[in-house]
């Protein structure tokens, strides 16, 4: 099995059970009210996907399901920290997610290793995961939200568009941002375009790249374009063929979707995801650029609860600290 949901909103102590045991409890009625928001929360991160989640329920009052995604050994550690904290409020449904899906479709051969993690792929796998919804969000963990996630639920997919995704060439204000830092924004940075296989793809190596940390997904037609199908093959082929990796641009999980969605995504909105906070502890964005901003994404290596990093304090806003103290931040004078 994929994926196994416990269902907070059925009961706070039920026990582990296949998907489509704990899924089905609301009418039609009111699942078409909720916004399901996909959020991983992985170990020794976990702190990111509860800033993550404060700040989305902190900016909405709308009617917000978090399907917060984890591996066996981390599930209660992120439990117990909603439950003990005034994230105790929120609706969420905690699920395991089963890595042997993996199995065979990544290579391992990767400068950052964090980017090879199981739950990195979770966003291949939305149509299992979600089984009611018609559409669907799903942020990275390193993402802080300041506007109101009804208005990117809102975001248009065009007919026959599975997603919407953020060009890296949307918004003038980060151009300067991605050449200070040296920033690949083409497919040139995360396809090995020596390899013939990406050379009879007919894309330009010039082609805008986007970024999946943040993404609005219709599960029609994700489902009428096979596209898990599609997203694995592809991890396939570079197990055989070694066609993208993360020491190229941006890793094993962004390469294949590049491919798959090439020319059929809509767009989102740029101040929508405002990205490479992560990118270098150098480079600044202007504080009202930021403020103005309804979502940022610390893509990179370099994470607001670790040292160093930029912009922190707008992260540690919606940070709530670990009742069990096992996720600490690191600063400066830690």
């Amino acid at each position: 099995m994929l994926f196994w949901i416990s269902d907070s909103s059925c009961c706070m102590s039920c026990q582990m059970r296949m998907c489509i045991g704990c899924v089905d409890l609301e009418s039609p009625e009111q699942m078409e009210e909720e916004i399901p928001v996909v959020i991983c929360a992985a170990a020794g991160r976990m702190g990111a996907a509860v800033a993550a989640i404060s700040s989305i329920y902190s900016n909405t009052e709308a009617n917000v399901l978090f399907y917060i995604v984890g591996l066996k050994t981390t599930i209660p550690h992120i439990r117990r920290w909603i439950e003990n904290s005034k994230l105790k409020e929120i609706k969420f449904k905690v699920v395991e997610f089963n890595p042997m899906v993996l199995k065979g479709k990544i290579r391992q051969d990767a400068s950052r290793p964090e980017l090879l993690q199981p739950l990195n792929f979770v966003r291949f796998y939305l149509p299992l995961l979600i089984q009611k919804h018609e559409k669907v969000i799903y942020l990275d963990d390193d993402i802080i939200v300041q506007g109101d996630i009804q208005e990117l639920y809102d975001t248009k997919l065009a007919p026959g568009h599975a997603a919407a995704f953020s060009d890296d060439c949307d918004l003038p204000s980060t151009h300067e941002m991605v050449r200070s830092v040296g920033m690949q924004n083409t497919y040139m940075g995360f396809l090995d375009y020596r390899k013939q296989a990406i050379r009879d793809l007919g894309i330009s190596p010039s082609t805008c790249s986007f970024n999946p940390g943040v993404i609005v997904a219709n599960m029609t037609e994700w489902k009428h374009q096979r596209i898990t199908k599609q997203l694995e093959k592809w991890m396939q082929r570079n197990v055989e063929e070694n066609l993208y990796s993360s020491t190229l641009g941006g890793g094993v999980a962004t390469s294949p979707m590049l491919i798959v969605f090439h020319g059929k995504y809509s767009a989102i909105n740029p101040m929508w995801h405002i990205r490479h906070l992560g990118w270098s502890p150098d480079a600044h964005y202007s504080e009202h650029f930021l403020q103005e901003a309804k979502l940022l994404h610390w893509n990179g290596r370099y994470k607001p609860w670790d040292y160093p990093s930029v912009h922190t304090d707008l992260w540690e806003n919606w940070f709530i600290p670990d009742p069990s103290g096992k996720f600490k931040l690191i600063r400066p004078d830690s």
